[in-house]
């Protein structure tokens, strides 16, 4: 999804959230629950583009209503490999955000510096 890649490699925001269904659906690499919400979808990935440092996405994998973005970046010194898996809903947004994360240092790192972050991520959404 073109427009997603580009709004998360200008570290955009605003416009990550437009892309994000009212309903979507977010399911970490580090929770069981997901998430479900425009509200705490956008409220976490603005805590991951604290965290990631050296983000870029290095493949991406395309169909009708779902993508792959592949993404590599550093959290706390750790070099993690992940991916992101969209479907879009029937108006084009984003419905459903699946992330998976590797290797499992990395994961735990993740974890970590996502955890120092929630109190801000839950007052933002």
């Amino acid at each position: 999804m073109k427009a997603f890649r580009e709004a998360v490699e200008a570290r955009d925001s605003a416009a990550v959230e437009a892309l994000l269904a009212d309903d979507v659906v977010f399911i970490s690499p580090v929770a069981f629950t997901p998430y479900r919400g425009r509200p705490i979808t956008a409220a976490i990935l603005r805590g991951v583009l604290r965290v990631f440092e050296d983000f870029r996405y290095t493949r991406e994998i395309t169909g009708d209503r779902d993508h792959v973005l592949i993404f590599e970046a550093t959290v706390n010194g750790k070099a993690i490999t992940g991916c992101d898996i969209l479907r879009l809903n029937d108006d084009g947004l984003i419905g459903e955000f699946m992330v998976m994360v590797r290797p499992l240092s990395a994961a735990q790192a993740l974890a970590e510096a996502m955890a120092a972050q929630f109190d801000q991520i839950k007052s933002e959404s």
